[in-house]
């Protein structure tokens, strides 16, 4: 049996019988994911690292506990884990986040970008440059939300769910965010595209 095409819950459950192997499918499978949003919330690579060891620490613990129910998506669940995480490092650090590449570390690296020409990639990395800049601009709970949304590619649902919002409430931040970028793309004269 390919453990590789099994679904999450199955993972779980092979695991929870002593199959250490199909939790590692299970992190390969969503590490870059989980990863991604919590660089984006902390913008320190060792520090990601740290918490993403923290959220695979918490998971192992709750499903040995046999407190992890399968109603909801795992992928969720730990972005769920992360986020809180993320959350109680800010709140004990009162660090503010910003969306921007470090020399180790950028979100696009990980996103699929077909082969391009050099003018054209030149161009994409320009504008995705600058996205991120508009972003980190944002105040926080909109910059929240467009991460979760754009990087971590969470329903609004989601969002609410994990931010403890309504729907209508995470709705109206993205769209308070939207309106934003276009304001300072428009006062700052910005091109965003060729």
């Amino acid at each position: 049996m390919d453990c590789k095409k099994l679904n999450d819950r199955k993972l779980i459950e092979l695991y929870l019988i002593g199959d250490e192997k199909s939790f590692e499918i299970l992190l390969t499978r969503h590490k870059v994911k989980i990863y991604t949003s919590i660089y984006l919330f902390v913008k320190d690579h060792d520090l990601a690292e740290d918490i993403l060891q923290e959220v695979f620490i918490k998971i192992i613990e709750t499903l040995r506990k046999g407190k992890y129910n399968h109603e909801g998506k795992f992928l969720q669940w730990a972005m769920r884990i992360s986020y809180n995480l993320c959350v109680d490092y800010f709140r004990r650090s009162k660090r503010r986040t910003k969306v921007s590449p470090s020399e180790t570390f950028d979100i696009f690296d990980v996103l699929e970008v077909k082969d391009d020409n050099m003018e054209v990639q030149m161009v994409k990395n320009q504008t995705y440059s600058k996205v991120k800049e508009l972003v980190d601009m944002l105040p926080n709970e909109q910059r929240e939300v467009v991460i979760l949304r754009h990087y971590a590619d969470m329903s609004f649902k989601e969002i609410a769910a994990l931010t403890r919002v309504s729907i209508n409430t995470a709705l109206g931040r993205m769209r308070y965010a939207l309106i934003n970028m276009r304001k300072m793309v428009e006062e700052n004269n910005l091109q965003l595209q060729s």
